[in-house]
């Protein structure tokens, strides 16, 4: 099948965003899809802050999206656009490091008055970079996402099944990518 990049672009070591968008990387492995992941956290502050494009993590994760079929893109909403950290590495990789790719878009966030920072801050970037389709993304309340004391993930099942519904839509997104097809 495809491999699949995603990428976490929340700043804290015990995020929901992160802890959530591993979750989905179960489902999509289960479809049997190749996921990498990348946690834009531990790129090294110097590399993302002094914008060193040789910096060798920076330019392993250029590797990476080059790598990728498809890119899921998980962010915290932090007043009403995506985080810093992911605008920082998005910013040090190639113009069109989308280019041909099927993308997917994810957002957590305490308010739905942050629903749209996907759709007006998120999916303008991802296009700039030449993504091929951008899928429907999805927003999730961080109130519908539970870390139990285990360390097991809950998600409200509203929740679980829209993200469900999306993930599955960007597999089958994967399906038909002419990337795809062209290797077949």
């Amino acid at each position: 099948m495809a491999t699949v990049l995603s990428v976490s672009g929340s700043p804290s070591a015990s995020s929901r965003t992160q802890r959530l968008l591993r979750h989905l990387d179960d489902r999509l492995l289960a479809q049997g899809h190749d996921v990498i992941a990348l946690d834009v956290r531990t790129v090294p502050a110097e590399a993302l802050l002094g914008a060193d494009f040789r910096h060798p993590a920076i330019v392993e994760a250029a590797e990476l999206f080059a790598r990728a079929d498809g890119v899921v893109v998980a962010t915290p909403v932090y007043k009403a656009s995506y985080s810093g950290v992911l605008k920082a590495l998005l910013d040090l990789l190639p113009q069109y490091a989308l280019a041909g790719k099927t993308v997917l878009p994810l957002a957590t966030g305490g308010s739905t008055a942050h629903v749209l920072a996907i759709d007006y801050a998120l999916r303008p970037v991802l296009s700039s970079m030449g993504a091929a389709h951008i899928v429907q993304g999805w927003f999730t309340l961080d109130q519908d996402i539970t870390v139990r004391d285990d360390g097991s993930l809950a998600v409200a099942s509203q929740a679980d099944e829209a993200l469900a519904r999306v993930v599955d839509q960007f597999s089958a997104a994967l399906g038909r990518s002419p990337l795809l097809a062209a290797a077949g």
